[in-house]
């Protein structure tokens, strides 16, 4: 079992940064596969990034490729997804998703355990 707790969301302006935590219980978080998804108002939840079980490979959409970056500190249960240069559009509740089945995951019926969601909104 795996319990995920986000952070860091909030309220910032385009061009601005925000830094996203996922701090996770229990003993196998060093070897599952994490993601970020994230879901806006009226739309359905979408992939954003994901990263290996040893952060050797990482993946994104292409809708934040080259501002956005996940990383994770396994002596820390925690994954992190760094936001740079965020624009009105990527507003939405954010989510931490964990997989202990697959080596990389970019679907939602991929991931096992899923945290609640932290919100962020950028202005324009």
């Amino acid at each position: 079992q795996v319990q995920l707790v986000e952070s860091g969301g909030g309220l910032v302006q385009a061009g601005g940064s925000l830094r996203l935590s996922c701090a996770a219980s229990g003993r196998t978080f060093s070897r599952n596969t994490m993601g970020w998804f994230r879901q806006a108002p009226g739309k359905e939840r979408e992939f954003v990034a994901t990263i290996n079980w040893n952060g050797g490979s990482t993946y994104y959409a292409d809708s934040v490729k080259g501002r956005f970056t996940i990383s994770r500190d396994d002596a820390k249960n925690t994954v992190y997804l760094q936001m740079n240069s965020l624009k009105p559009e990527d507003t939405a509740v954010y989510y931490c998703a964990a997989s202990s089945t697959v080596l990389f995951g970019l679907h939602l019926k991929e991931y096992d355990y899923w945290g609640q969601g932290t919100q962020v909104t950028v202005s324009s």
